[in-house]
């Protein structure tokens, strides 16, 4: 018994974009290419920012002690 994995291919039908399809696509392209193009510039901004710290030998915040819980007292739990 022969078994076959391939399915028959279709030919694929394109359908044409109208003009108002069209100005959509494009103005989603520009919107695309505008924030990445945004986020590019911020992250220039980032390494400028981070090697002028770096120039002015600046130090990373004071070691303090870390703890997962807020500070203060503790509060009471009721027991049911």
């Amino acid at each position: 018994m022969q078994e076959t994995s391939e399915q028959k291919q279709l030919p694929l039908d394109a359908e044409q974009l109208g003009i108002g399809g069209f100005i959509s696509e494009l103005l989603q392209g520009i919107g695309k290419m505008l924030g990445l193009g945004l986020l590019w510039g911020l992250e220039e901004v980032r390494n400028v920012f981070f090697a002028a710290l770096d120039r002015l030998n600046v130090k990373a915040r004071p070691h303090r002690r870390v703890s997962a819980f807020p500070p203060g007292s503790p509060r009471r739990r009721k027991v049911a």
